[in-house]
């Protein structure tokens, strides 16, 4: 009789020792060994060796990869002792899809890809049950920690955009709100953001993953009218990822520049009958601010002085003439740009030249000459013609000056340019003219057979394009002394002299004639002597000498062809006897600071010249 609960899997087989006996005495016995053995059945589940598992597997490990192994053991026999092995439940329930197990071996393996990212742990319930009927089984739980590594890269999003960008925006405006963020854990979920270019924008940030792009630097929309920014983000990863972000932002324009000339003093060449409207000069002024901002209109800021249109041609009251031009941009407020035009009126030949009276007024005494000369014009013709009357002593030596020819032209430089040549008589005459001087003189000694009077055409012409002219008809009157000449000179009024009878006056005329010669000589050679001493000293004497003085300098330009050159405001007054003065002096004040002051007192040249011609 059992007397406890069998236990196969303790004890499979009894052996019991049977043992008989009788009552006498002494007993007699007899035995017997009896064996047990104990049948199986399937009163035992299987059993997990352990009860949770705990694994670690990274994120990028392939499919096929073996999770785990687990083993459950059935101490039954046979069939009952048979394990089979199957999930019983996964947490997340997306698991199914990612894990595989062996029913016979246990092993668990990976039939997807992992993704920290979506799942970071999975929790497994396993099954083991063994062939009985009914079936036992045994649980166990499976605890898979997914491991990150860095395979996102970070990724950047502008959440806010204030575009465009005023070129005058203050540094510090907040140009546009981005995120920043890796789905990665740890290290390779810090990230680290920059901006290129550098300039002129930055990064601020204010909490973890939210940056702001802030203006660094001054705008300048005629320099960089639009910026390409890129944003680069990068995270802590080994090997790091790394993602950007394009933002675009353009520059709106303000009217921060004013119209800008190309030259900030035009110089500008006009002839002097250039007709009403006539273009002058073109000017240009450039503003790089862009629609109104950068459309310029022209006008004169100060009206021209010293010249005027009338008759159909200009004619300026001097040879230059300055005023300012003046740009305004269509801006608000708008800016003014200016420049200055320097005008220059070219001389044109549209004056004859112009003889002028003697001295005078009347006959008189040249010391040049060693004769008594005249000088009081008969008749002035409306045809550019003028008869003048002189006088000359019989024996005068060649070279000697009988009279001058004077004469001014209106023009200037090569048009007022003068030079004289006799006309008639034609060949080889008595007298002749000096080129540029004017002067008559003798071209041998006179005699008697040259007649008592001699009749001169003498052409004054310029050297302009073409040549204008005028004539002097040069009547000389050949006389016998100069002392009776003196007297009739200093009784006529009406310029004409006779000649002296008898031939007592020819001796003391030869003796005074031969008194002013030596005279004359001596005087011609000491002013020689003077100007090249002059000459010398002004050559060699320093510059500041010669430029100092109290006036601001002036750029003076003797002609239209001449060169130029920086003098004191000094004038000089050209003047030819009694007429109008002549000057092709064009003097006007740069814009340059004046010279330092200097305690040397310029020499007064304001004096006037002899009454003679002066060459021009």
């Amino acid at each position: 009789v059992l007397t406890k609960p069998l236990d196969r899997e303790a004890v499979p087989v009894h052996k019991l020792l049977l043992t008989a006996s009788d009552g006498g005495r002494p007993s007699l016995t007899g035995t017997v060994e009896v064996v047990v053995s104990v049948l199986d059945v399937n009163d035992n589940a299987p059993q997990f060796s352990q009860s949770v598992y705990k694994v670690q597997l990274t994120e990028s490990a392939p499919e096929g990869t073996l999770v785990v192994q687990v083993n459950a053991t059935d101490p039954d026999l046979g069939a009952y002792g048979d394990v089979i092995y199957e999930f019983d439940t996964f947490d997340p329930a997306s698991g199914s899809d990612l894990f595989i197990i062996n029913a016979k071996s246990g092993e668990i393996r990976l039939k997807g890809a992992l993704d920290f990212e979506a799942v970071t742990l999975y929790m497994l319930q396993i099954k083991a049950k063994d062939k009985g009927m009914p079936p036992l089984s045994g649980h166990c739980s499976v605890e898979l920690e997914v491991l990150d590594v860095n395979d996102n890269a970070p990724e950047v999003w502008v959440t806010s955009l204030s575009v465009p960008v005023s070129e005058d925006a203050s540094v510090g405006t907040v140009v546009a709100l981005l995120s920043v963020s890796d789905r990665d854990s740890g290290a390779n979920g810090r990230v680290q953001c920059s901006v290129w270019p550098t300039s002129p924008f930055g990064l601020e940030t204010r909490f973890l993953g939210s940056y702001s792009l802030v203006l660094r630097e001054a705008l300048d929309r005629e320099r960089v009218s639009e910026y390409e920014v890129e944003v680069r983000a990068e995270d802590g990863g080994k090997p790091p990822l790394r993602a950007s972000r394009g933002v675009r932002v353009p520059v709106c324009d303000v009217n921060d520049n004013a119209p800008a000339f190309s030259q900030a003093v035009y110089t500008v060449l006009a002839r002097e009958n250039e007709a009403a409207g006539a273009e002058l000069a073109r000017v240009w002024a450039r503003d790089p601010d862009e629609a109104g901002n950068g459309r310029v209109s022209y006008s004169l800021w100060e009206g021209v002085s010293g010249a005027s249109v009338s008759g159909g041609g200009w004619r300026p009251a001097s040879s230059y003439v300055s005023f300012e031009v003046r740009a305004v941009d269509a801006g608000e407020p708008p800016l003014v740009g200016n420049a200055t035009v320097q005008l220059f009126v070219v001389d044109e030949n549209d004056n004859a030249p112009v003889l002028l009276p003697p001295a005078g007024g009347g006959p008189g005494l040249d010391p040049f000459a060693g004769g008594v000369v005249g000088g009081s014009v008969e008749a002035a013709s409306d045809a550019g013609s003028e008869t003048l009357w002189a006088w000359a002593a019989w024996g005068a030596p060649a070279g000697q000056v009988v009279a001058k020819i004077r004469a001014v032209d209106a023009d200037s430089g090569y048009n007022a340019w003068l030079r004289y040549e006799v006309l008639e008589p034609r060949g080889k005459g008595p007298f002749r003219v000096g080129l540029y001087s004017g002067e008559v003189s003798t071209a041998r000694a006179l005699e008697e057979a040259d007649g008592p009077r001699q009749r001169l055409v003498i052409v004054v012409r310029d050297h302009g394009e073409p040549s204008r002219s005028a004539t002097a008809t040069l009547s000389v009157s050949l006389v016998e002394g100069g002392e009776k000449v003196l007297a009739v000179g200093g009784s006529s009024s009406s310029g004409l002299v006779l000649p002296a009878e008898g031939g007592a006056a020819a001796g003391s005329a030869s003796a005074s004639t031969n008194v002013w010669l030596v005279v004359g000589i001596c005087a011609v050679s000491s002013v020689f002597v003077l100007a090249l001493v002059l000459y010398g000293a002004s050559r060699w004497a320093p510059r500041s000498a010669v430029l100092s003085g109290p006036a601001p300098a002036t750029l003076v330009c003797a002609s239209e062809v001449g060169s130029w050159s920086y003098s004191q405001r000094q004038s000089r007054s050209l003047c030819v006897a009694d007429g109008a003065g002549k000057s092709d002096l064009m003097v006007f004040s740069p814009n340059l600071p004046p010279p330092p002051p200097s305690n040397a007192v310029p020499k007064d040249t304001s004096q006037a010249e002899p009454s003679s011609l002066l060459d021009t």
